[in-house]
């Protein structure tokens, strides 16, 4: 059987995607949008995709379509259980970023409790020049020696934090939570996390149970001199109370990788945010060269392994 794969944002991958050993037709295109999904995918069997929706009225139009090959860890814009009905298969990258991920989550950790950014705002604006000594301290500086992480998500990334985080000489918890669980991991309930530590990161993928994970309340249970990090999704901290807590002093700041739809076409309040003690960075802690290709290999490794019958990294 000849397949045809269509990958439909082949601008998503920015690596090289090495030719496919069974018998197919390829075709890519750079981007798309939501009305040019079907009529893209109205011959193919497989379809390649990063943060295309596939939900059901559009697979309900695609009768051909055999197998999805999500180009990230995170599934969240595919109807799994829709696929699931039609026989549909979808398999997802792992554990391709688990340097990349952690490496930006402690340089957001280290710009913030450092206070880099403010400090450099200080040096712009002649604060050092006008300095009757040979340093100036305007702001508070920690070290992450001897505090606390909490994680909250125990796999590939979680792990990856946590172990930058003991090489700090860091206390690292991991948050409790429902099955599954990885095995050889101590949890913490996620109260005593919140309370506890003086760096929060998340790392838990966007299902509804996760939606807005962390709100106001969690925010209220955290210590004001605790900074937030979410290199995951967004949606897992709720945007508004996020800013509340910001402008109230609940935390001593925050860095995030994501927002709740990306790109923010129509805005988002976070993008307004000027302040030294909050960085936001365009969803690139991923996106690494190493761990881009490795992600464009195993995306192939998957597509391949499922037409020979032996299937990777299936989610349904």
């Amino acid at each position: 059987m000849s397949h045809r794969v269509v990958f439909l944002e082949r601008n998503s991958v920015k690596a090289t995607i090495r030719p496919l050993t069974f018998e197919h037709s390829y075709t890519e295109y750079e981007s798309t949008t939501a009305d040019q999904v079907v009529e893209r995918l109205a011959d193919a069997t497989i379809a390649v995709i990063n943060k295309t929706q596939l939900r059901e009225p559009v697979l309900a139009q695609l009768p051909k379509l055999e197998m999805i090959a999500v180009a990230a860890t995170g599934y969240d814009c595919v109807d799994v259980a829709a696929c699931r009905a039609r026989g549909i298969a979808v398999a997802n990258i792992r554990n391709y970023a688990v340097h990349t991920v952690p490496e930006h989550v402690f340089a957001l950790v280290l710009a913030l409790r450092r206070n880099l950014i403010a400090y450099r705002q200080d040096v712009e604006n002649g604060v050092w020049q006008k300095s009757p000594n040979f340093c100036f301290f305007t702001h508070s500086i920690g070290d992450l020696h001897g505090s606390t992480l909490g994680i909250i998500g125990e796999g590939a990334l979680g792990q990856g934090t946590a172990r930058i985080g003991r090489g700090f000489g860091m206390r690292v918890l991991f948050a409790d939570h429902a099955p599954p669980k990885a095995d050889n991991v101590e949890f913490t309930p996620f109260d005593q996390v919140l309370a506890e530590s003086d760096v929060i990161s998340v790392h838990s993928p966007l299902t509804p149970a996760t939606r807005d994970l962390i709100g106001l309340p969690q925010l209220r249970a955290m210590k004001r001199s605790a900074i937030l990090i979410n290199t995951a999704r967004g949606g897992l901290v709720n945007e508004a109370a996020l800013i509340q807590a910001l402008d109230e002093g609940l935390i001593a700041g925050a860095g995030f990788d994501v927002l709740t739809t990306e790109p923010p076409r129509d805005g988002n309040p976070l993008l307004d945010e000027r302040r030294p003690n909050f960085i936001l960075t365009p969803h690139v802690a991923w996106a690494s060269d190493d761990a881009m290709q490795f992600l464009a290999d195993q995306l192939m490794d998957n597509v391949e392994a499922w037409v020979t019958g032996k299937p990777q990294h299936l989610v349904t």
